[in-house]
């Protein structure tokens, strides 16, 4: 087995990854500054080291396979209020991440992008050739480091994968979503559930979908896990693989809802707010190249279960 660096790992979806590598039998190593990390869901048998991915080059020697980099700055509005620190935590910081992973001939990178690359689609379902025009300068970030690692490869020779989500939701083993603020429809939704908030916002009931509401892809934490693990053994020397992951179905925000009521059995109220500037109607994924090049199907689709484990989650963290 193989040694792995998880930048971000304190992180939601960083401990899920770090959890799934020592399950492989792997040893992994976490990076991460618990910003907006918690200490308590770096799994118990990794090597856990304060700070930024700027610090990688502490880090890291030649004794590393590769590195998983998911440490980043990740909320949309405070991107747009503070677009300085989304260049400088997640484009300089990468940087800094490459350069120290040529410096110690670490030769393969998995890295954690997002569907915010391509903003509002020309097309659903979204396929990785679409036309990228990110519409906030965390999806621009993104997007940035893409370009970084299409250019590492050709010229130094770099493996590198880049994994693009769209909406990540579920939790396993006690590791879920943890953010604050919650931006994120899922965990506001049992929010209300339990009780923390009056109601659900619905930003916009006019859309031309099947009931008027946003349709989004939901993919389940611990398949998102699976395909790093898969996108490990696809990379290759010289060439920047990127695969979109999502379930490739859809869910309306109402649909998401119904299904917090049942799976809970509490109410959920809503309240209906006018349209959000720059919320597209449908954003589904296309991940028909991650199955054929990864080898990736994701396992845990239905909607309920994925709440489910979300619940499970936030009823063992909630006093």
């Amino acid at each position: 087995m193989s040694r792995y660096l998880v930048t971000g790992g304190a992180g939601y979806i960083g401990s899920v990854v770090a959890a799934q590598l020592i399950e492989a039998g792997h040893d992994v190593t976490v990076l991460d500054d618990l910003s907006t990390g918690a200490l308590e869901a770096v799994p118990e048998k990794a090597d856990f080291v304060v700070g930024g991915v700027a610090q990688a080059a502490a880090v890291l020697d030649g004794g590393y396979a590769g590195v998983l980099h998911l440490a980043a700055s990740s909320q949309v509005a405070e991107s747009v209020r503070d677009p300085e620190k989304y260049w400088r935590n997640n484009v300089v910081g990468s940087l800094a991440l490459i350069t120290a992973m040529r410096r110690y001939g670490v030769g393969t990178l998995v890295f954690s992008s997002t569907a915010a690359v391509y903003g509002e689609p020309e097309r659903v379902p979204i396929t990785e050739d679409a036309r990228t025009a990110p519409a906030s300068p965390y999806g621009a970030s993104k997007l940035a480091v893409d370009h970084m690692l299409t250019g590492a490869a050709a010229a130094h020779g770099l493996a590198a994968v880049s994994l693009r989500y769209f909406n990540v939701a579920g939790a396993l083993a006690g590791r879920g979503e943890r953010h604050h603020p919650e931006s994120h429809l899922i965990p506001l939704v049992l929010q209300v559930a339990l009780g923390q908030r009056a109601h659900i916002d619905v930003h916009g009931d006019d859309y031309e979908t099947r009931d008027g509401t946003c349709v989004r892809d939901y993919l389940h934490v611990a398949d998102l896990a699976d395909a790093h693990l898969l996108a490990l053994a696809a990379a290759r020397p010289g060439d920047h693989l990127i695969c979109n992951l999502g379930n490739g179905e859809g869910f309306t925000v109402r649909e998401v809802i119904e299904a917090v009521r049942r799976v809970t059995g509490h109410p959920v109220p809503e309240a209906v707010r006018p349209r959000r500037p720059g919320d597209p109607a449908v954003l589904i994924a296309s991940a028909d190249r991650a199955r054929k090049l990864l080898g990736w199907r994701p396992h845990r689709t239905g909607l309920d279960r994925i709440v489910a484990d979300a619940w499970d989650f936030v009823r063992e963290v909630t006093p």
